[in-house]
């Protein structure tokens, strides 16, 4: 870069030299005197391209798992922040974490609505402060701090539902912890409609609550029939039975009391522990009776999806927005829960690191996260008007965001979320998307 700048300066006093030729001597060509200055004009711009280049390159190439690297160029978060998907093609789910001592939790390990195991604040988890400092930096756009009060307004009378297995109660108390920050009283705490856990907030009549089901779908235990059938003729003795077609009790009224849905699944289905191929399979039924030859978990995913996203499409308030939010992924080192894995980690991994731990065709114990992703993509795709809440690349860093021992619990936990914490960004991006729809006119 200096070489350049030396030849820029020297383009430079060749042209002076030229003009004070061509004053003194008026048969000197116009036309040369311009070609040096033109030289001159593109060894400037070369010199600056190629140092913001660098700039920029130098910038990327910082790695995200350093804390000293505050970048406070972008760590200094603007107070009208807007997040926005628009001409640019904005994608909330691509982009890196970025370090911020400044930054600063939107609540505190206060909030009653923490589950405790994951309050690694409280429980004195090591880096649980660290854990704080981090900022998801989209590629092509900012994300704006999750505003508890200008989404309350914006969603007056409205109600948001989560519906999954404890991940989504994660993001729940997430939400909640957050919008408390803005109406602290006049709550009322209940359980509409078959949920486990549910709040209104009175001043603004909006109701945030979820409803727990592992599967989406109903199941429960099957045992063979003395009279014999279908699979007891495949050598079936006993299992889970679960139908396909039918949406669990706990939120099959969900989707007419809901302005907004966010649903997931995918742990329970890669459950060796509980759904053991052998001696406690999964057994898929369709319209009351057993499919055959029955089909594996993967093929049992696809069908429970299609028939879960159509009956909430069916159902849904008219105008109400659904989210089918992606895999959270897990970060076991040294095998799964309950082989003794552990997550130690006290910063986000780098992006080989993530392709090592995620990548399927390394046969790791996290690999279904992306294996799960598969079936979730496919299933929004077939939609047409579910959206993906993607969450699960910028999660993936994250090794360092679990409860791991604080959680005291006989295994450790590398799958739940310390809060606040890293569930905390699902919220500020599906805070954005809320906020772009209100200002469409959807909402």
């Amino acid at each position: 870069m200096a070489s350049l700048w030396r030849k820029h300066q020297q383009r430079l006093r060749q042209a002076a030299s030229l003009h004070r030729y061509s004053t003194k001597n008026p048969s000197f060509s116009c036309a040369a005197f311009a070609i040096v200055v033109l030289a001159a004009a593109a060894s400037l711009w070369l010199y600056l391209h190629t140092t913001a280049g660098a700039r920029i390159s130098q910038f990327q190439a910082r790695d995200a798992g350093d804390p000293t690297h505050s970048n406070v160029d972008l760590g200094v978060e603007s107070g009208n922040a807007v997040a926005r998907r628009g001409d640019q093609g904005c994608d909330y789910s691509r982009g890196r974490w970025v370090y911020d001592p400044q930054r600063q939790a939107l609540y505190n390990e206060s909030c009653v609505d923490i589950f405790k195991g994951w309050n690694c604040v409280r429980n004195q988890r090591s880096n649980a402060g660290s854990v704080l400092r981090w900022r998801w930096q989209p590629d092509r756009c900012d994300l704006a701090r999750l505003d508890p009060a200008k989404l309350l307004e914006n969603l007056q009378g409205k109600n948001i539902g989560f519906v999954g297995d404890s991940l989504n109660r994660n993001m729940y108390a997430s939400l909640v912890c957050t919008l408390k920050q803005a109406a602290s009283k006049d709550l009322k705490k209940w359980r509409p409609i078959g949920s486990d856990k549910g709040i209104t907030f009175l001043g603004y009549n909006v109701t945030v609550a979820y409803h727990r089901t592992n599967l989406l779908a109903r199941y429960g235990e099957w045992k063979a029939s003395a009279d014999g059938g279908p699979l007891e003729e495949h050598g079936y003795k006993q299992g889970y039975r679960v139908d396909v077609d039918i949406p669990q009790s706990t939120w099959s009224e969900a989707p007419q009391f809901y302005d907004i849905l966010v649903i997931s699944t995918g742990h329970w289905w890669f459950a060796p522990e509980k759904f053991n191929p052998v001696t406690s399979p999964m057994l898929f039924f369709e319209n009351g009776k057993p499919i055959v030859p029955p089909k594996s978990p993967r093929e049992g995913l696809d069908l429970t999806l299609k028939y879960m996203l159509s009956f909430a499409e069916q159902n849904m308030k008219p105008g109400g927005i659904k989210f089918l939010r992606t895999q959270s992924p897990r970060h076991f080192d040294g095998g799964d829960w309950y082989q003794g894995g552990k997550c130690h980690r006290s910063g986000p991994l780098k992006l080989a690191e993530v392709e090592e731990m995620f990548s399927p065709a390394n046969k790791g114990v996290n690999k279904e996260v992306r294996l799960v992703n598969e079936h979730l993509f496919r299933a929004a795709s077939a939609s047409s008007t579910f959206r993906l809440l993607n969450i699960t690349h910028l999660s993936e860093f994250r090794a360092d965001g679990h409860p791991s021992t604080s959680a005291k619990k006989q295994h450790e936990d590398c799958m739940h979320w310390c809060l606040p914490g890293v569930t905390d960004t699902w919220n500020e991006i599906l805070g954005a998307l809320i906020l772009e729809e209100s200002v469409t006119g959807v909402l």
